[in-house]
């Protein structure tokens, strides 16, 4: 098996961090059949990546711009029989690559994903951030199996797909995650995720896994460790729910979602009442963001749906 790693890249701000990404993939145990660094329409990163990187495959984004435009021009351009996506601002252990492919051994597997570690700014976690809402920093999250173990959807930024299926099933949808990557867009996400339901539900009896031994480190930038920014990617991750559930229906769409809301951020709560009255005052905070990021998540769905409604009549 062999297996083309894709970073899509955007914008010279993030230029060490690209660097630290690239270095990571030329540092695994199993080596990758080829890099490919895919470029969002910036003309002079290309370029720049080009004569920085000539082992690499460097391109521009031939599709709508965006993330899943990125995607799409990294599927196309592959070689290997399975894509991996590495996020430009993420670190992949040494052995990450290996893991992912071993995954692949498995009878239907058709995606897999690893396990995503926050690597936070301020080097320390906020005393009020739940575990259970890393998602929102693009990390794994308490909920999570813990072992190797089928899922719903693996998290885009450390996944990877058989090449054909890919293809198969239409690529990656636009106008569901970050249509036009930067700071100043909405912090939309989900593209991935339906994008899994999408292939399951045109390929029964495909498998996604989860594999925790396929380890990267995410960096969190301080903006992101801010609580104006969590509320804000609730509330986005609403909206792009919606979307996906219009694509998908609802009943897979939120599947997992439910049993989250249901079970883990109950416990969550719970939980940080309780270590706040054995002394940890953080656990207040992180109970009340559990409480704060399920209704604001809930009310970008409402309002994502309402739109959507109106939009169709």
């Amino acid at each position: 098996m062999n297996t083309s790693v894709v970073i899509c890249v955007y914008t010279e701000e993030r230029w060490e961090d690209i660097r630290q990404a690239v270095e990571s993939v030329e540092n695994q145990t199993r080596p990758a059949h080829e890099l490919i660094l895919v470029v969002d329409y910036n003309p002079e990163l290309h370029l720049k990546l080009k004569r920085e990187y000539p082992r690499a495959i460097v391109v521009e984004n031939t599709h709508e711009q965006g993330l899943s435009g990125g995607k799409n021009t990294g599927v196309a351009t592959a070689n290997g029989e399975v894509v991996a996506f590495l996020d430009d601002d993420a670190v992949a252990d040494a052995g990450w690559l290996e893991a992912l492919e071993e995954g692949f051994q498995e009878p239907g597997v058709v995606g897999v994903g690893g396990r995503t570690d926050p690597l936070w700014a301020s080097k320390r976690r906020p005393r009020w951030f739940p575990y259970e809402f890393d998602w929102t920093v693009g990390c794994s999250y308490r909920g999570m199996p813990a072992v190797r173990a089928p899922i719903r959807n693996v998290m885009g930024g450390n996944a990877a797909f058989l090449r054909e299926v890919v293809s198969d099933v239409g690529g990656f949808h636009s106008g569901i995650g970050r249509s036009v990557q930067g700071r100043k867009s909405r912090p939309l996400g989900c593209e991935e995720t339906e994008f899994c339901i999408r292939l399951s539900q045109r390929k029964p009896g495909s498998v996604m896994l989860f594999e925790p031994r396929a380890v990267i480190g995410h960096k969190v930038s301080k903006q992101r460790e801010g609580f104006a920014y969590f509320r804000s990617r609730c509330y986005a991750e609403g909206l792009s729910k919606a979307l996906v559930t219009q694509e998908v229906g609802t009943q897979d769409g939120l599947a997992s979602e439910r049993a989250h809301a249901i079970k883990t951020l109950p416990l969550g709560a719970l939980r940080g009442v309780g270590e706040a009255l054995r002394g940890d005052v953080g656990g207040l905070g992180r109970a009340a963001a559990i409480v704060i990021g399920l209704a604001w998540t809930t009310w970008g769905y409402v309002v994502g749906s309402v739109r959507l409604k109106v939009k169709r009549s």
